[in-house]
């Protein structure tokens, strides 16, 4: 059994016990958070597809942790104008531990 989900714009395809790294949470760790944007799920019955979401359908997820993802570093200039910045950037997000999906 496995549903597809959406959390912070973006969607991702979790199954019971899987560990799923999703854009940051304010939640605190230990803390159970519950998904209600389901968008699909699959179950040995068959496929149920939401229009865009599914009514009644939940994910439940533990939360393991918060970090922040690995450095991204930019660069800019300006040709001919003696003008450079460097920069770097790192993304904040929250890991989940999928304990149950109903639908």
């Amino acid at each position: 059994m496995y549903a597809i989900i959406e959390t912070g714009g973006k969607q991702y395809r979790a199954a019971e016990k899987d560990v799923l790294r999703v854009e940051k949470l304010d939640v605190a760790e230990g803390d159970e958070v519950t998904l209600e944007n389901v968008l699909m799920v699959s179950t040995d019955g068959g496929v149920r597809v939401g229009t865009p979401y599914l009514a009644g359908a939940r994910v439940t997820a533990r939360v393991v942790r918060q970090g922040k993802g690995r450095k991204i570093e930019g660069f800019t200039y300006k040709a001919k104008k003696n003008q450079r910045k460097r920069y770097g950037h790192r993304q904040l997000f929250t890991e989940l531990r999928i304990e149950s999906i109903s639908a």
